[in-house]
Order: structure tokens, then C-alpha cells, then sequence
């Protein structure tokens, strides 16, 4: 066999080789809990997304850097459907392969977000060609009949247009990445429509005042949004005062569904659809949010309308613990896997990946980690990193085990609220006291910025590993031992290398007294072992 054959042989039994035996990242549940498997072992996405507008050659290298900075494994990154596919039907995948590319280079992972029909709500993405034909590709038109910048869902052509854009996406994504870079991949970005809560186009307007689908009237799913229990009706009937909202979440779902299912079709990472979120506390009117799109309240629509999409995950910019906790609660159901793919860049955020992994999340990403306007900004963008820098660099040692105890139910987490009390959690045999703030006692007067946070896992009947920041953490017997005398054996301090603890020192007398040890400013890794005297 000539050489050139021979080598050309061998690379193609390789490459078959790596398709068969590498693993698909998949998301699987048990006991209501989640985790990403990624080369059949659970994996925690430490992300960031760069920027809307950086995913081009020339803008990777400073986004490339914030991602060094900051210790991440995996880059959230767009996938351009007006550069994917220029002229009809014509696909050009050269910013795919470049950023595939780049990432295996920096020795990274990708999630994919592909900003197609649907980007903040509006059309921006979508081909030239499509801009160009109203007509056929047309907007939510509002109650008023004036046509809303938004796409609209009852538009067929525009959904079989992306429907075979995406689907080529995910066809050349299982040509070319056998070793699976890219973990998963988001359909669209912030579906939904403002200026309008639902379509009022002839069109729509005739499927809103015909009959609801029969898969929405399931008695499960009506008790769920709160609505009686009917067998037929119209959707005013049905929904009544959140009727054109549900209209809407079910138009847009059953859009990004089908666009979905295509994909998935072709290749079946794990794919998802991303939340701009509503206020959870007060269930406001939809004319006060994005109506449509995966918030809180059409959750069980999005999941019947859409299957297969397999997380419907919440961006995280409001503020206040109680807003954001809420949110965590209510994006973590034994049908969804807790995911936060954007929080915004601000210290204030950065507790909230400890309260994100504590409710069996796979992962966790702020959003705009890269400069991607002045040079002369650089240094201001890469400080921004630096308190989900040092997370990550604490955690990225430990991922895997991190991911695991949080999949057993092992990991729970509590974050600094903004009266600063005290907070308990409750493992078998065992409560840990969680303090916030400095001093010697878990009576303390809170931190600042509010920025306290603590994260154990429960490894054995005695034996703990603590994480945090601002807080100081002891501990009380309960069950069988409860009100019996007990002490630290020993808490060491350290890091985890190849999955084993390595202490680099035992902590004792001052570290340990006055209420258990305290964690500063820089996040550390502890195992404490306790013992019933």
C-alpha cells in the first residue's frame, strides 16, 4: 500500500474509532437530581459567554484570555445564522470550524447558542434574505395592527427556514467533532416578543379563538398553570385572563420545538433554551416581560410543546437573594436540570454558583467575560473576572467530584442574604451553623457586599468538605447523637489533585476555636472529620 493511502487509512479508522468509543455528552436524572455526563462521568460547566459580537476571528484572542483568566472549561459562545447561511440554502461553517478549532487548542469545551429567529426577542439574526422579504418572513403584528419588533411565531416559512439551517448545524457538528468539544447547544437566545404579549395577525388570531390543543389540556398540566380542569374550550375559555400569554409561550415553544427536534435529529447533543425571567415574587402582567419565552410560569408548556429540548434555563439579572433563590428553586424540577448559562458579570452574582451547585446544578456561566470594544479597557474587563476567577480556580480541581456529590444529593449550599442572619443545613447525623461576615463567634455582623457563601459535601457518616468565602461554619449533632458532646478530629486544609484530598496543613487553636474555622475573602478547601466524644 503507497504511503500517502496507507496514512490516509489510518486517519479515517481513527477518526471512526474516536466516534465510536468517545461518549455523547448526555444529561440524566435520578432521585429528582441531574448531571451532564461528558465521557460517561459527571462534568460541571465553570463557564463564560463571551460577548454577542465576538464569536469572529479577530475578536477570539482577548476572549480566549478572559477565559484563562478566569479559569473557566467551557466558552458559551454565537453561532451566527445571518453568517451561516448568507444566500438560501448556501452554509458556510467556517466560524464553527475556527472556533472548534481554538477552543481544543486552549484545551477548552464550547456551548454552542445559536442566534437565529429569536435574539433578545427580536429578528437580528436571520439572513439578509430573509430581512429583505417582510412578506414572508414576517413580525408579531399588535393589538393595535401595527407590526412589533419581534419574529413571529406563526410564521411557517421563517420556522422551516431555521428548522434546515439548525439541523445543518448539528449535521456538521457530528461530522467534524468527534471528540465532542461542543457539550451542548442552545436554540435561540431570549425567545419571546416585547411590545406585545401575543401575534394578533389574522392568522393567529384565528388558531387563539379556535380550540387548545389536546396536549395542553391534560388535568396534570391545567392544575400546574392553576386553571380548572376542562376537556375542550378555546383559549380564552380555558386560560382566561393568561390566555394570550399562553398562546404565546405555546406558539413559541411549539416553534422552537420543531427547530429542536430537527437538530436533535441530526446529532443528539443536549440542547436547551435560555429564560429572560420575570419577577417570581409577584407574577406581574406579561405587557412587564418578554412574553413567550421559558419564564417561570409556562414552564409545563415549554415542556410539553418542546421535548426535545432538555433544559429550559433561567439567565440571572435580577437582583436581591430572595428574587434570585426563588428563581434557582423554581428552574430546579425533576423535568429540568438547574442551568444558569448567563448571570450578570458582578460580584453580587458570584454566590450564586454556590447556590446553583448545592441544587444539583451542571453548570454555571456570567455573561460579557470579554472586552470586545477598547483595548484600553482590557484591564477593567479582566478585573471583573477576578472574583469568578478564584471560584473557579478553587473548584476546577475538583469538578468532577464536585459534580458527583452534587448528582448524589451529597452538596448543599447556602449564599448571604441581605439581613445577613445565620443559616443551618441539615445532612444525616449532623447541622452545619453557618455564619456570615468575621469575628469570633457564628453571630457575626455580616459582610459589605453581602457576598457570604458556603458549599459542603457530606462524604461519610463523619467525614465533611467545606467551601466558602466571609462565612464560619460549625456544627451540631442531630438524630441518635443530638445533645451529645463533639469536636473536630481533625479539619485540614487543601485541594483535590487526580480525585484524592491533599492537605497541605491541619488547622487548629485559633483557625478552628471560637465557632468552627472562618473563610475569608479567598475561597478554601477544607475537610473537617468530626467526632461524638
Amino acid at each position: 500500500m503507497r504511503p500517502l493511502l496507507l496514512l490516509c487509512t489510518c486517519l479515517i479508522a481513527a477518526n471512526t474509532h474516536a466516534q465510536s468509543t468517545a461518549s455523547l455528552p448526555v444529561i440524566i436524572e435520578k432521585h429528582g437530581r441531574h448531571a451532564l455526563l461528558v465521557d460517561g462521568k459527571p462534568f460541571l460547566i465553570l463557564g463564560g459567554q463571551c460577548h454577542n459580537s465576538s464569536a469572529w476571528a479577530a475578536m477570539l484572542p482577548k476572549v480566549w484570555q478572559a477565559i484563562e483568566a478566569m479559569h473557566a472549561n467551557t466558552l458559551e459562545t454565537p453561532i451566527y445564522w445571518e453568517q451561516l447561511e448568507p444566500r438560501q440554502g448556501e452554509f458556510d461553517f467556517s466560524v464553527v470550524d475556527t472556533l472548534l478549532a481554538q477552543a481544543r487548542a486552549h484545551g477548552a469545551h464550547l456551548v454552542l447558542l445559536w442566534f437565529a429567529t429569536w435574539k433578545n426577542g427580536s429578528n437580528h439574526y436571520m439572513p439578509e434574505w430573509m430581512k429583505e422579504n417582510a412578506s414572508l418572513y414576517p413580525n408579531v403584528t399588535g393589538k393595535d395592527g401595527r407590526p412589533v419588533d419581534s419574529p413571529s411565531p406563526d410564521a411557517k416559512a421563517a420556522q422551516e427556514a431555521d428548522t434546515k439551517a439548525f439541523a445543518a448545524l448539528m449535521r456538521h457538528l457530528k461530522q467534524v467533532d468527534a471528540v465532542h468539544t461542543v457539550l451542548m447547544v442552545q436554540v435561540e437566545n431570549e425567545a419571546g416578543a416585547w411590545g406585545s404579549v401575543r401575534d394578533y395577525a389574522a392568522g393567529a388570531q384565528r388558531s387563539f379563538e379556535g380550540p387548545v390543543p389536546a396536549e395542553l389540556l391534560k388535568p396534570a398540566l391545567l392544575k400546574a398553570l392553576g386553571v380548572p380542569v376542562v376537556s375542550a374550550g378555546t383559549w380564552q375559555q380555558v386560560f382566561g385572563k393568561r390566555a394570550d400569554e399562553y398562546f404565546q409561550a405555546w406558539s413559541v415553544a411549539h416553534y422552537i420545538g420543531r427547530v429542536a427536534a430537527a437538530g436533535k435529529a441530526e446529532y443528539p447533543l443536549p440542547l436547551y433554551a435560555n429564560a429572560a425571567l420575570r419577577d417570581p415574587l409577584t407574577n406581574p402582567e406579561a405587557t412587564n416581560y418578554e412574553s413567550g419565552g421559558p419564564t417561570d410560569n409556562v414552564l409545563p408548556i415549554w415542556k410539553v410543546a418542546a421535548p426535545a429540548l432538555d433544559i429550559l434555563a433561567p439567565d440571572i439579572y435580577l437582583p436581591g437573594s430572595e428574587r434570585v433563590l426563588k428563581v434557582i428553586d423554581l428552574y430546579n424540577r425533576p423535568d429540568n436540570a438547574l442551568f444558569v448559562p448567563e448571570a450578570g458579570l458582578i460580584h453580587d452574582n458570584v454566590k450564586y454558583l454556590y447556590a446553583t451547585l448545592g441544587n444539583s446544578g451542571i453548570g454555571f456561566s456570567p455573561f460579557g467575560i470579554d472586552d470586545n470594544t477598547l483595548a484600553a479597557a482590557d484591564t477593567a474587563a479582566l478585573s471583573k473576572l477576578e472574583a469568578y476567577g478564584q471560584e473557579y480556580a478553587a473548584l476546577a480541581p475538583m469538578m468532577r467530584e464536585v459534580a458527583q456529590w452534587a448528582f448524589e444529593g451529597k452538596l448543599k449550599a447556602v449564599v448571604e442574604h441581605e439581613d445577613h442572619a445565620a443559616q443551618t443545613l441539615d445532612f444525616e447525623g449532623w447541622q452545619a451553623n453557618v455564619g456570615f461576615g468575621g469575628g469570633r463567634s457564628n453571630t457575626l455582623p455580616g459582610n459589605p457586599k453581602t457576598d457570604g457563601k458556603a458549599m459542603i459535601a457530606h462524604l461519610d457518616q463523619h467525614t465533611f468538605i467545606l467551601m466558602g468565602t466571609g462565612c464560619r461554619v460549625s456544627f451540631s449533632p442531630l438524630g441518635n447523637n443530638a445533645g451529645k458532646a463533639w469536636q473536630y478530629l481533625k479539619v485540614e486544609e487543601g485541594s483535590f489533585v487526580d480525585g484524592q484530598f491533599q492537605a497541605r496543613r491541619i488547622l487548629n487553636g485559633d483557625e478552628t476555636d471560637w465557632g468552627g474555622p472562618q473563610f475569608g475573602s479567598r475561597p478554601t478547601v477544607l475537610r473537617a472529620t468530626l467526632v461524638v466524644r
